[in-house]
Parts: structure tokens; sequence; C-alpha cells
């Protein structure tokens, strides 16, 4: 009886060693897979506590990995009231397009909550799962803009020629006749021209958004492309300081240099409508434009920072088409800047600039990265060689 109790024993040891391994073997597998998805996954117990992030959800909703459970309405507010929803609701599943601010961004998260249950338990607790879908809502809105921007641009320039030659026509043949009202009448023909210019300007934008060229990428030299752009700001936006900070040595990128100058020229105009906006509230405020390139092994980084009013919380709504916080904007230039860096193999960011003085409110700072030419194009171009 001894020998047989021993052997039972030792048989159901080797049984328990053996489920333990394997239910490690399980949980690696389960935290490894988790861990590389790229599905934001959180584990609620009953209560609606936290008890599990993978790396995915805590980079999406900003949260650290904690030692112990939270409160999933005071960890993530915004997904408070659709939880409360499903837990009084009868459904098993449930799914809802969800947006956050997170890092000063706006992003679109597809949220979905299950119940999570076993053979034991009616309901052991939810599981909810994050898909963050910013990039391809984004894309969505940039081609249905796109579509409308083509219509508008065609049924809005044909007739925008002929009222401009129109009244310029009125003003020419009946200022002489009108007599002493012929000022009045000049003052109104002029009206129309300049509203039918700033129409056309418009559409221009939006056919310039709907339809960009192809860039004609050629080797550029950066540096002087920027010193000549500047020169010409400067000029333009005589109450601005400019101040540029260029390394010694040439800057050289394959780009298309007319396209790259208008994004460049888009920004500077825009640094500079911010200092205006500034200005409006502030008069005596000296409004100062930064502009500083580097270049490292594989690509040129350029930073146009500003002194003016700044940036919104949601900062990155602005690189959407038709959204710009201007009275007067269009909303397309830096739409057409994100176009123009990203057709050249680029990014595009946003951020807040440096504080120039301690005394003085933090602007916009825009940062582009562009790649670079090799060095041995361009070395071939310093000898006069075509790369």
């Amino acid at each position: 009886y001894f020998n047989q109790m021993t052997h039972r024993l030792k048989g159901q040891r080797d049984t328990l060693i053996k489920s333990a391994d394997q239910a490690e073997r399980r949980r690696r597998l389960f935290d490894s897979v988790l861990a590389s998805v790229t599905s934001g996954v959180i584990g609620l117990d009953q209560a609606g506590n936290i008890m599990f992030l993978n790396k995915s959800a805590q980079r999406v909703l900003d949260l650290a990995e904690a030692t112990e459970p939270r409160v999933l309405a005071d960890a993530v507010p915004e997904l408070a009231s659709m939880f409360t929803d499903f837990c009084s609701s009868l459904s098993d599943v449930a799914q809802r397009e969800v947006r956050i601010v997170r890092r000063g961004k706006l992003e679109s998260l597809l949220v979905r909550i299950a119940r999570r249950s076993d053979e034991m338990s009616d309901a052991e607790g939810y599981v909810i799962a994050l898909e963050d879908v910013t990039d391809l809502v984004s894309a969505q809105r940039m081609a249905a803009w796109g579509d409308v921007a083509r219509r508008i641009a065609h049924e809005i320039k044909n007739p925008l020629t002929p009222i401009r030659l129109s009244a310029e026509r009125i003003k020419r043949k009946f200022s002489p006749q009108v007599g002493e009202e012929s000022e009045q009448l000049e003052r109104m023909t002029d009206v129309i021209v300049r509203q039918t210019n700033e129409l056309s300007r418009i559409v221009d934008e939006f056919s310039q958004f709907a339809r960009m060229p192809e860039p004609d990428c050629r080797p550029t030299n950066f540096s002087e492309f920027l010193r000549g752009t500047i020169l010409l700001q400067e000029s333009g936006q005589p109450d601005v300081k400019f101040t540029l900070d260029l390394p010694k040595d040439a800057i050289w990128i394959d780009a298309d240099a007319s396209m790259i100058g208008r994004a460049v020229t888009n920004l500077l105009k825009n640094a500079g409508e911010s200092i205006d906006d500034r200005k409006a509230y502030q008069p005596d405020h000296e409004g100062e434009i930064r502009i500083t390139a580097a270049q490292t092994d594989r690509s040129v980084v350029v930073e146009i920072s500003d002194n003016g009013a700044g940036l919104p919380e949601d900062r990155a709504r602005l690189l959407e088409p038709y959204v710009t916080n201007r009275l007067s904007g269009t909303g397309l230039g830096l739409s057409i800047v994100v176009k123009t860096i990203e057709e050249h193999g680029g990014t595009f960011a946003l951020t807040d600039a440096e504080a120039f003085d301690a005394t003085v409110r933090p602007g916009a700072k825009a940062v582009i990265k562009l790649p670079r030419l090799s060095d041995s194009a361009a070395q071939k171009i310093d000898l006069g060689i075509p790369a």
C-alpha cells in the first residue's frame, strides 16, 4: 500500500509539474502575442478596474503600466460612457469610434468591448480592444475633400474671368459719362475686381490641393535655396526679424525646387500671420522667425520657429484640409505642405517652439525632414559632374 501510494503521488506530482510548465508556456505565448500586436488591449474585472494593459494600449492612451488596479473611468475618461452603456445592455459586443486627445494630438480610435466569461461563471470581466484609425480617417477625409475641391474649382472658375473683364469694361466705358459719380463707380468696380481676384486665388488653392503636380526632382542646393526664399520674405514682411542658421557645408537634396519653395514660403507666411495675430492684442510685440537647418547621414532637418500666437491644443487637425484657426484662412496651406513633403519622401510635424526669451510666450515650430542626397552624388555636383 505504501509503495502504491508513493507511486500514485509521484504520478500526480509529474502531472502537476507538466501542467504548470504547459500553463507557463501558454502564458508566455499569450504575453508575447499581446505585446507584439498593434491593437491596444485592456483587461477589466467585473467592477471596471484595469487589470492588464499591453504596450500598444499604453502608447495610444499615454498610460504607464500600474502595479495596482485602476478604475477605467479615471484612467481613460473618454471610454467611461461607452463602458457604462455596454454594462447596462444585453449585448455581448459593442463597437464605437471614440476620439481622444493625447500629447496635443487628436486620435480616432475604433473601440470594441466584449464580455469575458468562463464555464463556471456568466461574466468574469471585460476586454477592450483599441485600433488607431487616425491615419485611415484622415486619408478618407483627404480623398473626400479632394473630390469636393475639384468640383468647386470646376464650377466657380469659369464665370470669374468674364465677371472681372465686364467690371473693367464698365469702369472704362461709363466712368467718363457719369461725371461726379465716376469716383463711386470706380470704387464699386474695383470691389468687384478685387473680390473676383480673391475668389480666383481660393479656387486656385482648391485646384492645387485636389490635383498636385508630380514632383520633378533634381539635385538642389538647399542652403542657397533657403537663403533666396527668406530674402523674398524679408522684403514682404519688413516688420518681422528673420534669423537663418545654416551649417557651413552645402546641403544637397533631390527635390522639386518649385514645390518645396511653395511649401517653405507657405510656412513662413503662416508664421508671419501668427505674429500679426499676436500683435493684434500686443501691439509692441517684436516678431521674429528663426530658420535652422541641419543634416545627418541620411536626412536634412529644417525647423521654422516663430514667436507668434502659438498653436491650439488640437494642433494635429491643422494638417487636415479646410481646418484653420484664422477667419481669413482657407485651411489648405498646411495640407498642401504636408502633401508636398510626403511626396518627396519626407515628414512634417507641428510642435511648440522654444521660448526666444524668458519673458515671451513660445509660438509655433514647423519641422521638415527630407532625404539627403548621398555624399557621392553631392561630390559629383561640386566637381561639375551631372548626378
